[in-house]
């Protein structure tokens, strides 16, 4: 008898998982594709900053592709972050060839600051136009992505569009993973689009903002100690009373974050303990409370019975939200049956990132290592 219940409560978590995804999706979609000038008739002027350290293999195409920016008037900002590698002079041999390329070169660390988070600020500070997008030193833009996202930020009145990353090399099973992580993003971002009091949202990949709510907000000077920088600019924004709206970037912003889950898992070591504010507690219980209902699913076909059978079965729910996503992406249904498959590598990828950062006592991110002290003391609440 308390094996029945203990299977009732684990289909009842997993179906209202589902269906609750299922009603955020329907304020999840990709950016609508209509350009709109501004009302001056003249394109809007965007500063783009990229912290950048070590990036060779990818930052010469990032930079082309934002200097190919149509319909507005961009100049792109790349702070050097303490490279070792060719970084800094391909950017020099870029600048020589378009003057909307500025370089600006961290030599040294000040104390009190993230790197990106100090590489950021930086180029903030040196930004000349009316919105700023800060993206990521491996994301590659379509031509007509940022002045699509301005003009629907124009049209709804918003100060800050927000893009999901996609993914440069895709596999059926980074495909799945990308499915997931858009399942448990998908009401922060139907929060942010339906204008919910608390609701915040914010992604490397792309967040564009305009420049006088980034001032307003206290912009990165506010997140000098903060590993998810991008998420709480969001919520600084929010705080500051400006409007955000996110879509789906998957089809616009092609980033280099993981071409195999083995990679997904490394990139996601310094963040999962970090969104919990490396509150150990919080991240050991939610840890236990996934591997229990994992672990029911998995032990109930085992105990022959109705209900067991149907615990098994539950977590297949997710297949009709990663359905909806995957057709909205233009992505087959192969990738969403494997969804499922994924929510374990999620736990797991969770319970390294707990384990590594309490091991090593921090986190270690773009070659610079950050006590975990030093971290906590620096969030943001």
């Amino acid at each position: 008898m308390l094996l029945t219940f203990i299977f009732i409560g684990v289909i009842s978590v997993f179906l209202a998982m589902s269906l609750g995804a299922l009603f955020h999706l329907q304020w999840v979609r990709p950016l609508p594709t209509p350009i709109l000038l501004d009302g001056t008739g003249g394109p809007a002027r965007c500063s783009v900053v990229i912290a950048a350290r070590d990036e060779q293999p990818r930052i010469e195409q990032t930079v082309r592709h934002l200097l190919a920016q149509q319909h507005v008037q961009v100049e792109v900002i790349t702070v050097d972050d303490r490279s070792s590698d060719g970084t800094g002079e391909i950017l020099k041999l870029l600048s020589k060839e378009d003057p909307r390329l500025r370089i600006i070169r961290v030599d040294r660390l000040p104390d009190g600051w993230l790197g990106k988070c100090h590489a950021c600020h930086l180029g903030a500070q040196a930004a000349t136009g009316n919105w700023i997008l800060f993206t990521d030193a491996d994301c590659w833009l379509k031509p007509e992505v940022l002045a699509r996202a301005l003009s629907v930020a124009e049209r709804e009145g918003a100060d800050h569009i927000a893009l999901t990353p996609g993914l440069a090399t895709s596999s059926l099973g980074t495909r799945a993973w990308h499915l997931a992580f858009l399942i448990s993003m998908s009401n922060w971002i139907s929060g942010v689009n339906r204008d919910r009091p608390r609701a915040y949202f914010g992604l490397g990949a792309f967040n564009l903002v305009r420049a006088s709510a980034y001032a307003a907000s206290g912009g990165y000077e506010a997140l000098r100690l903060t590993v998810l920088d991008d998420v709480k600019l969001g919520l600084l924004l929010r705080r500051a009373g400006k409007k955000t709206r996110a879509f789906l970037g998957s089809g616009d912003v092609e980033c280099h974050w993981g071409s195999t889950l083995a990679n997904m898992i490394q990139v996601m070591e310094k963040n999962y303990f970090a969104a919990v504010d490396f509150r150990s507690a919080t991240a050991l219980g939610a840890s236990l409370v996934g591997i229990l209902l994992l672990g029911a699913a998995v032990i109930g076909p085992l105990t022959g019975t109705v209900p067991g059978l149907a615990a098994g079965l539950a977590p297949f729910s997710f297949v009709l939200p990663a359905w909806f996503i995957a057709r909205k992406l233009g992505w087959s249904a192969w990738a969403a049956a494997l969804t499922p498959f994924i929510f374990p590598v999620l736990l797991y990828a969770m319970l390294n990132s707990i384990v590594v950062t309490l091991w090593q006592g921090g986190v270690r991110w773009r070659e610079t290592f950050y006590a975990l002290e030093t971290l906590r003391k620096g969030i943001l609440r």
